[in-house]
């Protein structure tokens, strides 16, 4: 009865502000821990994606936000209520599944009401809902249609219209658009985004693609090893990495482990592993980075080439072009340093007439435009 009332009292002091909240979360499978300890607060109405690699533990986060899966301790939270003891179909919350997990024998319409129908809802309302969700995707004229005769995107829409149908207060996504080809992703995830701000619901979407989650998140939690490495905007998580693993992980960038020779509020002088001298900013934290073991991180297209040695010589640096790779609307260049350094570099598509391998090439980038971030020890 005590266990009872604190986990009531807990619940009544939750922020109302979050929809979802996981408080030292683990997730332990046969001895092997999937998710260790996190704590994370989903906002009420936000785009939240949760990203990572293979493995890293996201999946399973989202499933135990889903009931298909228990913490093996902590507390999980749903709109101030402790969920520990609630089964998945009691939950305020609907899942999209990758796979959509359409029903071949149901129609379109008959897809989008079953839950309903489980839920011995009224025809008459169910009839309703149905109708208001297959408009607000867009599949008022494929009512009748079997999933056999959909293409990839309108099977997903259906997928969507099921999960809105029982007017959740949060809706899981898990790799909604993975089993989509390039372009219809693309166009998805406009509809995706579009969708959100029509219903100004939570939504919690699981993804490997990062370029997925910068551009629909309104935040992202970069997962690693069971572990969560960084919460931020996409802009700060892309701009402002705090780990090495997050500048690595999001987006391309190249790293150089160095260490601090003198610091000022705005700057570090740093000497790199390969004795590179170089100025750079430190990320934003609580206590000044002023020594120690750095990763500087200095993203591809923050980086420019010049055939000759430019007016500004802070972090500019000799090399030999390597390698070219023509994108259409950029170059890929790689360079490498007298240093033995090798740079990934990103430029548009405005320079001619690129030197041979052994002709000296000249790479430089602002103090600004590279990032020092603490080292893991």
């Amino acid at each position: 009865m005590s266990q009872t009332i604190t986990h009531n009292q807990r619940s009544m002091a939750t922020d109302t502000r979050f929809d979802v909240e996981l408080r030292k979360v683990f997730k332990v499978f046969n001895g092997e821990t999937a998710v260790q300890g996190i704590d994370l607060c989903i906002r009420r109405g936000e785009f939240f994606s949760i990203l990572g690699p293979s493995g890293c533990g996201k999946t399973t986060t989202l499933r135990m936000i889903a009931g298909f899966d228990t913490p093996s301790a902590g507390e999980l939270l749903i709109q101030g209520q402790l969920m520990t003891q609630v089964p998945p179909y009691r939950r305020p919350v609907n899942t999209v599944f990758q796979s959509y997990a359409l029903f071949s024998h149901l129609t379109v319409r008959e897809n989008i009401g079953f839950g309903l129908r489980i839920k011995r809802q009224r025809k008459a309302e169910i009839a309703d809902r149905v109708q208001e969700v297959m408009q607000l995707v867009k599949m008022e004229a494929f009512a009748n249609r079997f999933p056999a005769q959909l293409s990839g995107g309108q099977q997903q829409r259906v997928a969507l219209a099921r999960a809105l149908v029982n007017r959740p207060a949060v809706l899981l996504l898990d790799e909604p658009l993975g089993a989509l080809d390039l372009k219809l992703r693309k166009e998805m995830q406009v509809e995706l985004s579009n969708l959100h701000q029509e219903l100004q619901l939570t939504f919690v979407m699981v993804t490997h693609d990062q370029e997925e989650a910068l551009s629909l998140s309104d935040r992202i939690a970069v997962m690693n090893r069971g572990k969560i490495e960084q919460v931020d905007t996409p802009n700060r998580i892309y701009e402002q990495p705090q780990t090495p693993f997050v500048a690595d992980f999001i987006g391309d960038t190249n790293l150089f482990p160095a260490k601090i020779e003198g610091a000022h509020p705005a700057m570090l002088w740093i000497t790199t592993a390969n004795g590179l001298k170089m100025k750079v900013r430190p990320i934003e934290t609580a206590i000044p980075l002023t020594s120690g073991s750095v990763v500087v991180s200095v993203r591809p297209e923050k980086i420019h080439v010049s055939r000759t040695i430019p007016g500004d010589v802070v972090n500019c640096f000799e090399g030999r072009l390597r390698h070219v790779m023509y994108l259409g609307t950029h170059v890929h260049y790689v360079v490498e340093l007298l240093s033995g350094d090798r740079l990934t570099i990103m430029q548009p598509n405005t320079i001619d007439g690129l030197p041979g391998a052994d002709t000296p090439i000249y790479v430089q980038w602002a103090p600004n435009d590279c990032l020092a971030i603490p080292a893991v020890s």
